[in-house]
């Protein structure tokens, strides 16, 4: 038997492999029972360190002799590595660290210097602001003393001369760029008549004044007409409207303001507002009356020009001396002044000096101004200073913390308020700032220096590294071509071959060459056999279970297929298949053809073989009817009939190498044999075990399963045998599972199903409308909905190529409804028919758009349209043995197949070989197919003909219903069943639920009518019985492909080429399965006889069929089917594909 170097594994069940399959998937590749395959790429590498790499990612044992050869020279080439690679790190990082640290130290010298300039003017202008304020309200006490003197005028008759100049200097003296300052005296309740006289007689004085001084475009006459002369308030609850205030005590009114403006819109710049109206003023009002002292407000967000500001709002009281420190000083008015907390820091840094962050903090808690709530228990406003301009970043403190090391603070402004003479809720805040850099910053005293420094160091290394590397190829050139040769054979072994047996082949010693030159090289240096010289590597397995398992109906199914669909069918069932082996611990041996040759029980002996062999064979007929019924979708009709033959037997076999030309693992035996013939004698969709196979299952207790077959079969070399049926139904849930079930469990995710729509490669569906049938859906539909689904996939890729000839810009034709109604005339279909249809041609310029129908997508309500038209259409079809929906979609399968062989017969053309054909390749296909390939709505027409050529058949012939005198014989006369088809298909192609599949088949009248004139040609065409039709039918082939030229332009000669020729393809494909397999063949001729006997039975024939029918086919062959199979061998356009 078998071993391994680790000893023999004792296998107690259908899953026991230790090796998982994540080890597998991670490194792309697939194994099965020993067998390790590639997911992709060639076996033959370009280095050496490409395969040891590889054969590491694979699980692979490198060849001792190469690791004797590799092992010293690899570990020294490490350890110079490691060296010389931790030198260049070392030195290099030293490197960038020492240059590094300069540039940091200048950031952060530079940075303090700063922030220390910062803290230092904002201070120095907080300190001067105030100053100036105090100096202003002097100044306006001042003025009313000598009011007081000259004009007998006390407090509150008071206005400051030139206040608009004063003010614009206490502007400039504080920085602020644009505040507003008020000026208010404090009346009270007895003064307010009195102050309106005032006001009216001393507001135009003041008024022109500071028109003159600001230049404003006003005059007095409309500024008195909008001046109030009563102190008022705007009511809220009465639309704004300006209202006399009428509350007992003081009031605060505005009276001189800067700038200069009279605006009611604006009650903050209106004369005689109250401004102890506003709950904020109010309260600094309040406050300044308390301490007798200038007050900051809180801070307050608002917008202008759509950038957030923080404003501040000042009140500076004034008062009836001259003296501000007086114990007896009397509050008379105040100075209101509002402005942006951003003016303290504005022009501080030059241009260049970006990134600065800058937090004000206030002692005050930040408070809803309307609900009087608190928001945060301490108010925080975030600035970032750029050269000379500062702007408000967000109410939070927004710096970076890695920065606190370096945050230098100082207080702004402190009024030194004695908090015991407030009031309960007031607060004079106490304002810090907190300057912190930035990354940018940060960034911006950094340089490349570092990163340069550093790279010097690593060329130095680095050419001293290439020329030890140039040293190195050229001294171990010669072993790596050595090594090479190595792992490419091992490569090779370890793919062909399980792991036991390539151990075997190196052979105890581990000479992986010379063994491998014996299993591929059969002759030695003198020309004798190595095999005479060489013990086979060959074992007897006396416990194993072979099955072997046959696709059923494979081969006449992939007559009528491309190739490429032949190997998605096989694809997608063998990669099942081998995911289901791996499970159930199946080893795979090959595949002949369709049939798929498995064992259990080798190359690691398993005493439950049968067992997983049965497990094995189950699924995989389960699995084949799930794949081919979503196949169906996919591949076409029949697909779904498609069935898996399995036999069965257990025994003994010969395992081994067979050498000599490509070798490969092998079993051989009576075992083999039983196996072939239960399968060979078997039925589809059924599993066929021999009695050794049903009494291992028996002992195993899962007779259950099993079915005896009724008769004995007939085994040649053995005689009768006694045969089992293994049940696949639900009485099959008898199996159960092994007490190790590790493997199954591990493989559950992978192997339970196959993804269709990955593995499917048909080249008629994109992706995205692959993705369209998922399992359960398909699964879901009936045949008919299956064939339905197919025939729309093929129509919607034609209709791509149809949507991307036409280009851009191009819109219906508003004729069509009318051109539309015009088809649905008093004319029959068979009056339309002509024999020219003038074809579009193609273009050298058009071939760009050509190229574009990859990326043509069919709208999802065109797809759907045209799904429940061909969805009536089906249910048009009368349900006739032959003539119905499913041998319609057999011809348009033909129709499909013949289009798609239509090539260029000039051996020079490259078109179609690589799909990247010239410009030109194109044009002359195109003349060689005499224009078929030019349009794609030629192409559509003609699958379109075949799928509706037989809608509403009655099972009988036009002669019978002439003779009859249907109703449709009366009217059509001729090609009854013809005429008949085209126009019930036709009126329901032009209802207006199909208006959008319509626009994407013609947008143009000429389109229309070049479509309805191939449908109705195509669809005549198919009345093969008609003699008179026949004839000309003849004639006009004769006209076409004679030697005698007619009198006509080249145009003209190519569309009665294509004319005809497209006729006698429809007539080809129609009559399709009398040149296919012959077990097509048989079946749609069996058909077709059960129709023509079963209109004889209804008394809608006269001949009995079953007389003479074999004369009558080898007489059709005679003088129909070899004759037009010729034609089309001689018309060229198909090419040698058509022999």
């Amino acid at each position: 038997m078998f071993e391994s170097k680790q000893g023999k594994k004792d296998m107690t069940s259908c899953a026991d492999d230790s090796r998982s399959l994540t080890e597998y998937s991670a490194s792309g590749s697939s194994s099965i029972n020993g067998h390790s395959v590639l997911s992709g790429g060639s076996i033959f590498a370009s280095s050496t360190d490409d395969y040891s790499g590889l054969i590491q990612e694979q699980g692979y044992s490198v060849p001792a002799v190469a690791k004797r050869e590799q092992k010293f020279v690899l570990l020294s080439k490490i350890l110079l590595l490691v060296f010389v690679v931790l030198a260049v790190c070392v030195l290099a990082t030293t490197a960038y660290v020492l240059v590094n640290e300069e540039e940091k130290d200048n950031f952060e010298s530079q940075f303090e210097a700063y922030a220390s300039e910062i803290v230092t003017v904002a201070r120095q202008k907080a300190d001067q602001m105030f100053n100036s304020l105090d100096s202003f309200s002097v100044s306006i006490a001042s003025q009313a003393i000598s009011e007081q003197l000259a004009s007998n005028k006390t407090w509150p008759f008071v206005t400051l001369p030139h206040y608009s100049l004063k003010a614009e200097r206490l502007k400039n003296v504080i920085g602020a760029e644009s505040p507003a300052i008020l000026f208010s005296p404090i009346v009270k309740e007895t003064e307010t008549a009195a102050w309106s006289a005032y006001v009216s007689e001393e507001a135009p004085a003041w008024y022109e004044e500071s028109i003159d001084n600001e230049g404003r475009n006003y005059t007095v006459p409309d500024l008195m007409t909008k001046t109030l002369p009563f102190i008022h308030f705007y009511d809220a609850a009465n639309g704004f409207m300006p209202t006399p205030v009428s509350r007992p005590g003081v009031v605060l009114p505005v009276w001189q303001t800067y700038p200069f403006k009279t605006d009611p819109i604006n009650p903050l710049l209106a004369t005689n507002y109250d401004l102890l109206t506003g709950q904020r003023i109010s309260d600094l009002f309040r406050i300044t009356s308390e301490i007798l002292g200038p007050t900051v407000g809180i801070t307050q967000v608002v917008t202008k020009r759509d950038t957030a500001v923080a404003e501040c709002q000042i009140m500076q009281p004034i008062f009836r001396g001259v003296d501000t420190d007086a114990e007896d000083r009397e509050l008379v008015g105040m100075v209101w002044v509002r402005m942006e907390w951003r003016d303290y820091f504005q022009n501080l840094l030059v241009d260049g000096i970006d990134g600065i962050t800058v937090v004000l903090k206030s002692s005050c808690p930040k408070v809803d101004a309307l609900s009087r709530t608190v928001l945060e228990e301490v108010g925080v406003m975030s600035y970032e200073i750029n050269g000379p301009n500062a702007e408000l970043v967000n109410e939070t403190d927004t710096h970076d913390p890695k920065y606190d090391y370096l945050g230098v603070s100082s207080v702004l402004v402190d009024l030194e308020v004695d908090s015991g003479r407030l009031e309960e809720g007031q607060c004079v805040p106490k304002l810090t700032m907190h300057v912190y850099p930035s990354r940018e910053m940060e960034d911006s005293f950094y340089t490349s220096r570092p990163i340069i420094f550093m790279a010097i160091v690593i060329v130095i290394f680095a050419f001293t590294s290439i020329v030890f590397l140039l040293y190195d190829f050229f001294v171990g050139r010669r072993q790596r071509k050595f090594l090479d040769r190595i792992m490419r054979q091992d490569k090779i072994v370890t793919d062909v071959f399980p792991t036991a047996i390539r151990d075997r082949l190196y052979g105890n010693n581990g000479e992986a060459e010379k063994a491998q030159d014996d299993l591929f090289d059969p002759l030695d240096n003198e020309g004798q056999s190595n095999f005479v010289r060489e013990t086979p590597i060959a074992d007897l397995f006396p416990s194993t279970t072979v099955v072997f398992a046959d696709i059923a109906g494979f081969t006449a199914w992939s007559s009528t297929r491309e190739p490429q669909q032949v190997f998605t069918l096989l694809e997608t069932i063998y990669g099942a298949f081998d995911k289901i082996a791996y499970r159930h611990n199946v080893f795979k041996v090959e595949t002949v053809g369709d049939c798929y040759v498995a064992v259990a029980g080798l190359p690691e002996p398993n005493e439950e073989h049968a067992v997983c062999a049965a497990k094995f064979a189950r699924d995989c007929l389960k699995k084949m009817k799930e794949i081919v019924v979503q196949l169906e979708v996919t591949l076409g009709p029949d697909t779904a009939d498609l069935n898996l033959r399995v036999g069965i037997h257990s025994g003994q076999v010969t395992a081994g190498v067979l050498r000599g030309e490509r070798s490969r693992f092998q079993l051989f035996g009576d075992t083999m044999n039983t196996a072939s013939r239960m399968e060979s004698g078997g039925e589809k969709g059924r599993i066929q075990l021999s009695q050794t196979t049903a009494d291992l299952l028996m002992e195993a207790g899962l007779g259950k399963t099993l079915k005896a077959r009724e008769r004995k079969i007939f085994v040649e070399g053995k005689g009768d045998m006694q045969t089992y049926w293994l049940r696949t139904d639900k009485r099959s849930s008898a199996f159960k599972r092994s007490a190790n079930t590790n493997r199954e469990s591990e493989m559950a995710t992978v192997a339970e199903s196959v993804d269709i729509t990955e593995s499917s490669q048909s080249d008629d569906l994109s992706d995205e409308d692959r993705l369209l049938f998922s399992t359960e859906r398909v699964e879901s539909m009936t045949k008919m909905e299956r064939l339905v689904e197919w025939n729309v996939e093929v129509l919607c890729s034609l209709l791509q190529q149809i949507l991307a000839s036409r280009g851009d810009g191009i819109s219906p034709d508003p004729t069509l409804v009318e051109a539309e109604k015009e088809t649905r005339s008093c004319k029959t279909v068979l009056e339309e028919f002509i024999p020219i249809i003038r074809l579009k041609r193609i273009e050298s310029d058009d071939m760009d758009i050509r190229r574009r129908v990859s990326t043509v997508g069919i709208n999802e309500q065109t797809r759907s349209q045209l799904r429940s038209y061909l969805s009536n259409i089906a249910s048009m079809y009368q349900d006739n043995p032959f003539h119905n929906f499913e041998h319609a979609s057999h011809v348009v399968s033909s129709v499909k197949k013949l289009l798609k062989r239509i090539v260029n017969v000039g051996e020079g053309s490259n078109f179609g070989k690589d799909g990247s054909g010239s410009d030109m390749d194109l044009v002359d296909l195109a003349g060689h197919s005499y224009g078929i390939t030019s349009d794609p709505l030629t192409q559509f027409a003609v699958v379109f003909s075949a799928i509706i050529h037989d809608v509403d058949h009655p099972g009988v012939p036009n002669v019978q219903l002439v003779k009859e005198k249907t109703r449709n014989a009366q009217i059509y006369r001729k090609s009854v069943a013809e005429q008949n088809s085209v126009d019930l298909a036709w009126e329901m192609l032009m209802q207006d639920e199909y208006r959008e599949l319509r626009a994407c088949i013609y947008q143009t009248e000429e389109d229309l009518k070049r479509f309805r004139q191939l449908v109705v040609n195509t669809v005549l065409a198919t009345d093969i019985v008609d003699k008179e039709l026949q004839a000309l039918r003849k004639a006009r082939w004769e006209t076409a492909f004679s030697q005698t030229q007619l009198v006509e332009n080249d145009a003209q000669s190519e569309d009665r080429k294509a004319t005809i020729v497209i006729e006698h393809l429809i007539q080809a494909s129609d009559v399709s399965h009398t040149m296919q397999h012959w077990q097509i063949y048989k079946s749609w001729n069996e058909k077709f006889f059960m129709e023509c006997y079963g209109a004889f039975k209804a008394g809608r024939a006269d001949a009995d069929p079953s007389v003479n029918w074999y004369k009558g086919e080898i007489g059709f062959f005679d003088f129909y089917v070899i004759p037009l199979a010729k034609k089309l061998d001689n018309c060229g356009v198909f090419g040698v594909s058509s022999h």
